[in-house]
């Protein structure tokens, strides 16, 4: 015969119920749960009773003045332990938020930019706050505006001045395009190169509707230079690793240049200007983290830096 009768305002069934069951079940007797809750025995004892009496059956048989779980309590108990554990971590979680390592940055680039300024930014970042989780997603510069509109990243880079719809631009410090060139080319040895000295060369250029393939083009048109055009590319990466190969010369912006500088590629100034800068996108409608204002300001120095020690 069941002694427990079903309350019908079983929704009164609380937190706190099941807070001395599980108590009850970690201890083991009802002194261990009091001492564990901070509270009486009796007040356990109560608060355990009544949960019976909601649930309208018997959680423990009483043995010689102790309990022992019976089979329901057992299975509550695997419930009550998977949700105590998600509840625990939902606190982690929370309390992690707190600290710089709980931020999360999701960034948008232009590919070239993954590599050349935003591991420098990183690197700044992580020396002023320790580290903060990011995601780094690629993308081309008709997506990438689009995305950003969008509100799917917290930062954007790009070459594009005009923020596109629900972003706002930031620029960072301007630079100027440089020369690229095998480490044996003649060119190589003159500290500053005049657009003259590209005359005849095999030159690699960046796609035809590059906005930068356009100025560097009007620029040699201005001069009266002819170079030589055998390949063309939409990647920076791309054309440094051709000239790497020694398959001509090239003018790629000063960031990618730096980052592919090595014992097969050097960087040489020019005496002509082709300006260079990128800019912060900002999403105007998604929740900003502190952290954000953090790569932000990290990306700032970085440029600057990279500004002032430019070839």
């Amino acid at each position: 015969m069941n002694d427990f009768q079903p309350d019908p305002a079983a929704s009164r069934i609380s937190h706190r119920h099941i807070e001395v069951f599980r108590a009850v079940m970690t201890a083991g007797s009802v002194t261990g749960a009091a001492t564990l809750l901070y509270t009486s025995q009796p007040t356990v004892s109560r608060e355990l009773a009544r949960l019976e009496q909601l649930l309208g059956y018997a959680l423990f048989e009483r043995v010689q003045g102790r309990l022992r779980a019976n089979a329901r309590a057992l299975l509550l108990w695997d419930e009550v332990q998977r949700s105590w554990h998600g509840l625990e971590r939902v606190i982690d979680r929370a309390q992690e938020l707190g600290r710089p390592q709980g931020a999360h940055i999701s960034v948008l680039c232009l590919p070239a930019l993954s590599h050349a300024l935003l591991p420098g930014a990183l690197a700044r970042l992580y020396a002023q706050h320790g580290p903060v989780s990011a995601s780094v997603a690629t993308q081309e510069g008709p997506l990438l505006q689009e995305w950003m509109s969008a509100q799917r990243f917290d930062l954007g880079l790009t070459e594009q001045g005009d923020a596109p719809p629900g972003t706002r631009s930031q620029p960072l410090p301007a630079m100027d395009e440089v020369a690229v060139l095998p480490a044996h080319h003649p060119l190589a040895a003159k500290a500053l190169l005049q657009a003259e000295d590209f005359a005849d060369q095999p030159f690699i250029s960046l796609a035809r509707d590059d906005p930068y393939r356009q100025q560097i083009d009007a620029c040699f048109a201005a001069a009266g230079v002819q170079r030589r055009l055998p390949l063309e590319t939409h990647s920076a990466v791309a054309v440094c690793a051709m000239v790497q190969h020694g398959l001509g010369v090239a003018i790629v912006n000063p960031l990618t240049a730096r980052a592919c500088a090595g014992p097969q590629l050097v960087v040489r100034p020019l005496a002509f200007s082709v300006p260079f800068q990128v800019h912060l996108l900002l999403p105007l409608h998604r929740p900003s983290d502190m952290a954000v204002q953090w790569l932000a300001d990290a990306l700032m120095q970085e440029s600057r830096h990279l500004a002032q020690t430019q070839v």
